[in-house]
């Protein structure tokens, strides 16, 4: 394949797993917890290096997916205790992502671990470090992961489809009834955390918020069904990207920054022109009333 058909994938499926993780962050009103996590995630994979001293992806996912869920208990223990949660949020993860970079200055300096890397990321190498596939050939580690955490993801969303929904939408009716909101909760970080360390390579831990909320968002303006919400996110982060690429090719700059920024351009505009929702829409109906 060529070089701009694999930005085209690895965009397309950072934005796909976004996108449709991104929807339960928004029905639960936690686009600002994504942002803790995903920077906290650094903390996680500098811990998964010094313990394992290896750079494999496994036990960089691991280790995200730990810091997700520590993230989550602290900032929802200091909310219990009587602290608002977007303070206990600012608190957390500038606290934890802190941490991360003192560990890597201290333990880390010597090896392909930096802060800038984990950051803003560079989709445009990714299709240069490869890996053999059997049958199948040479193909970007960028897509095995990612396409093996949009594998995760959406077999996770299907068996828990009901449980998720439900603790999204109801959180005391899903206990009421003996579903374990808190345990699910967990789950749904954990999640996140994985999604967002896998996108590390190609649109960094900052611009990939907006490939988790931004599609989400734009997707709850244009239809009030879920199922349909999910899959509509997912498309629409493919679309983000997509454009993104040709617009960043077009112009010369960078890849990743501008696929967060078509998708909040995307957003822009549905947010103005949404048939139901969107500001025109509002306007011609006060209007119709006056």
């Amino acid at each position: 394949m060529s070089y701009e058909l694999w930005i085209l994938i690895i965009g397309s499926l950072v934005g796909l797993s976004c996108g449709m993780i991104g929807c339960f962050l928004i029905l639960r009103k936690m686009s600002m917890l994504a942002d803790a996590i995903s920077h906290t995630v650094l903390l996680g994979i500098v811990v998964a290096f010094l313990i394992s001293q290896s750079m494999n992806g496994i036990y960089m996912l691991i280790g995200a997916a730990v810091a997700g869920i520590v993230t989550t208990f602290i900032v929802q223990l200091l909310n219990s205790g009587g602290i608002q949660e977007d303070a206990a949020i600012g608190v957390v993860f500038t606290s934890l992502f802190a941490l991360g970079v003192m560990l890597i200055s201290l333990f880390a300096s010597d090896v392909h671990l930096d802060v800038e890397h984990v950051l803003m990321g560079e989709i445009a190498f990714t299709p240069w470090d490869t890996v053999d596939i059997p049958f199948i050939g040479a193909i970007p580690k960028s897509i095995v992961m990612l396409g093996v955490i949009l594998f995760i993801d959406i077999m996770v969303i299907f068996l828990l489809f009901k449980e998720f929904k439900l603790t999204s939408f109801d959180p005391s009716m899903a206990a009421a009834i003996g579903i374990p909101v808190l345990l699910i909760h967990y789950i749904l970080m954990g999640l996140v955390s994985v999604t967002t360390v896998s996108a590390f390579d190609s649109v960094g831990a900052i611009l990939v918020v907006a490939l988790l909320i931004a599609p989400g968002a734009t997707a709850y303006l244009l239809t009030d069904r879920f199922p349909v919400m999910l899959v509509m996110s997912g498309v629409i982060g493919i679309f983000d990207a997509t454009v993104g690429y040709y617009f960043a090719k077009w112009v010369d700059v960078s890849i990743s920054g501008s696929m967060a920024t078509a998708a909040g351009v995307v957003f822009l505009l549905v947010w103005i022109f949404s048939p139901h929702y969107g500001l025109v829409s509002k306007w011609f109906k006060q209007k119709a009333i006056e």
